[in-house]
């Protein structure tokens, strides 16, 4: 791998955590000034990933590129470990645009506005770090962390049964989590070398059944986050009861996850059981096209509809 003197990604990654602790201390009677304040630290993000990405990405390789590693809790074997390619630069890119469009469209906003614009920073932090990890222990917490935020802005800020959407989002993706840990420490534990690095995850000789069992837990905990049928049934809840500027992020950033997920680990890190389930996955991708358009059809909310789209 190579490496960088800048840590570009560290900066992308944690300028809008840093800049959302912030916010309890701006004087602000009227929400004004934190509104424009998060439209700020959302555009400079953005900027920062355009200058970085375009100044020292480079589109002739496929290995991983601007990384970076740091050791975090040594006796846990935890690194802050960063990179990027060509499968999560674009998508790194995509959470900082729509999550910058998402606080613009959220300007209306009245009710508790430090509480909502530090919620949204945060979970502007957390999906890059989903995106850039390199470390399956460092995804998984960022993977927990974007939960949090979600929860809370769809329980505050959403509709009539934003309690019941968000309690079951939570509960769905929050138990499903549990399948990335006990999978990713099954893989990191095995043979003779301990190792939280995804890219050496994936140079590691595993028997067969260990994939298996490995590739199955990932699927389900991906599987929810996509959704997948029959996992898919917080969706229209909480896609429905979320407000606009967060069915936006959930729509075309949160969803993208289990898609990127099931290609980092499912297929690029368990190759060989991969080919034994992707009959299934085809099976499974009919369904969710035939039953997610028949179930559009039957929808009369705008937002169940596309959700169930």
């Amino acid at each position: 791998m190579e490496s960088v003197q800048i840590p570009w990604l560290t900066a992308i990654t944690l300028l809008p955590l840093v800049a959302a602790l912030a916010i309890p201390v701006i004087p602000d009677k009227y929400g004004k000034n934190v509104r424009f304040y998060a439209l700020s630290v959302g555009l400079a993000d953005l900027a920062l990933m355009v200058y970085g990405f375009w100044s020292n990405y480079s589109t002739h390789t496929t290995k991983f590129q601007l990384t970076e590693t740091y050791a975090w809790m040594p006796q846990l074997g935890l690194n802050w470990s960063l990179g990027v390619d060509g499968l999560s630069m674009p998508l790194i890119f995509l959470s900082g645009l729509i999550t910058t469009l998402a606080i613009l469209a959220s300007w209306k906003v009245n009710h508790k506005p430090r509480l909502y614009y530090f919620l949204i920073l945060v979970l502007y932090s957390a999906q890059i770090g989903v995106f850039a990890a390199q470390d399956i222990l460092l995804f998984f917490l960022m993977w927990e962390i974007e939960l949090v935020p979600v929860y809370l802005l769809i329980s505050i800020w959403g509709g009539e049964k934003r309690q019941y959407a968000a309690t079951k989002f939570i509960l769905y993706t929050a138990l499903a989590s549990i399948f990335i840990l006990v999978s990713g420490l099954a893989l990191a534990f095995y043979g003779d070398n301990f190792t939280l690095n995804i890219a050496e995850l994936g140079m590691k000789d595993y028997p067969l059944a260990l994939e298996l069992l490995a590739y199955l837990g990932f699927l389900i905990a991906f599987g929810v986050k996509l959704p997948i049928f029959p996992l898919h049934t917080w969706l229209p809840d909480a896609h429905s009861q979320a407000s606009a500027p967060i069915s936006m992020i959930l729509a075309g950033v949160l969803l993208k996850m289990g898609g990127y997920a099931l290609i980092r680990f499912n297929i690029e890190t368990l190759p060989h059981a991969h080919i034994k389930f992707a009959p299934l996955l085809v099976i499974l991708g009919v369904i969710n096209i035939v039953y997610g358009a028949l179930t559009a059809f039957g929808q009369t909310n705008l937002k169940r509809r596309l959700a169930s789209s």
